[in-house]
């Protein structure tokens, strides 16, 4: 078809005559020539702790700028962000942001960290690399909160900016990927482990939805993947679901569905597992996998005790995988 363009930054490799946009919504064939509708124009912007993303090893206690556009390459029948990550770009007023407004504004308001998070930062490819780019010659962390639906070559260009990744993985089975998410699921372990391999801090998250994904087995899967392919010191966070979007007939995950998937995790070998969206001792804390000190407490996204120095554990000195830079020691 003439002036038909092929997208290329995802594994959906959308096929688009001038006029359509991508299965994100924000991606757009213009007479020929592929342009992005959400460039430079945020729908979200706030000021997070990083142990909102969840990052529960990376700077504990920093203040992160946050930013999403509207879109999302995957649709996930229980997106928690369904307002913004479903909506067309036109649906949504949107901040005037340019990557250097981003910038300023986070070193204007103490931010060590800009977090590319809320949607997807995949489908605003563009402006998460240009922001990314100026942040870190700023001195500025870069922080990718993502699906991880990307393919290989736009994924190395964003690697080389980003210090760390928070990773949903959403199943072990491509079944549910396909039926739940509108997607695959060999790409997203396919950026789990290149960004580990790029040298990037990462930590992987998942969204325990009730009788769709709780299955023992399935956890043990997912755990014994994250231990095989990234390693037992990979933080892992199961998240707690709530109904909302097109899943309003489902239960919240119980909080014994969420211990008990911890366990299990721990069962395997992993070192560091907690809980999200959801009020656990146990789930927030952080122990020396070496004496079983309790090195890290928090209070929902607050640190309230920190047992960490200097990167290692106050108590026997074994190293504690993470990025501490500049964290306070109490």
């Amino acid at each position: 078809m003439s002036n038909s363009v092929q997208c290329v930054l995802c594994p959906h490799m959308c096929i688009l005559a001038p006029g359509e946009r991508g299965r994100c919504s924000v991606r757009l064939n213009v007479d020929g020539e592929l342009v992005s509708l959400v460039y430079g124009r945020p729908v979200a912007v706030n000021i997070d702790p990083v142990e909102k993303k969840p990052l529960f090893h990376f700077m504990p206690g920093i203040d992160v700028f946050s930013i999403a556009t509207a879109g999302c390459n995957l649709k996930c029948e229980f997106c928690q962000n369904w307002e913004i990550s479903q909506a067309a770009p036109e649906d949504v007023t949107p901040y005037n942001m340019p990557p250097e407004a981003v910038v300023e504004n986070a070193l204007s308001y103490g931010c060590e960290a800009i977090a590319y998070t809320y949607t997807e930062p995949v489908v605003f490819f563009e402006y998460t690399r240009d922001c990314a780019r100026l942040a870190r010659e700023a001195g500025i962390k870069n922080i990718l909160v993502t699906a991880g639906y990307i393919n290989r070559g736009p994924l190395s260009e964003l690697a080389e900016y980003i210090d760390a990744a928070n990773v949903d993985l959403k199943s072990m089975s491509d079944t549910y990927y396909r039926n739940i998410c509108g997607g695959t699921l060999q790409p997203v372990l396919d950026t789990i482990t290149y960004l580990k391999e790029s040298g990037i801090w990462v930590e992987v998250t998942n969204l325990v939805v009730p009788t769709l994904n709780d299955d023992p087995d399935e956890i043990d899967s997912l755990s014994r993947w994250v231990l095989n392919n990234t390693g037992k010191n990979t933080p892992l966070h199961f998240s707690r679901f709530f109904p909302m979007y097109r899943l309003t007939d489902l239960a919240p995950t119980s909080i014994d569905t969420l211990r008990g998937a911890r366990e299990r995790a721990l069962d395997t070998g992993l070192n560091y597992v907690y809980v999200g969206n959801a009020v656990t001792a146990e789930g927030m804390i952080t122990k020396c996998p070496e004496c079983g000190e309790t090195l890290l407490v928090r209070q929902g996204y607050m640190i309230t005790e920190n047992n960490i120095l200097n990167g290692n554990c106050g108590n026997c000195s074994a190293p504690i995988a993470g990025v501490w830079d500049g964290m306070e020691e109490q």
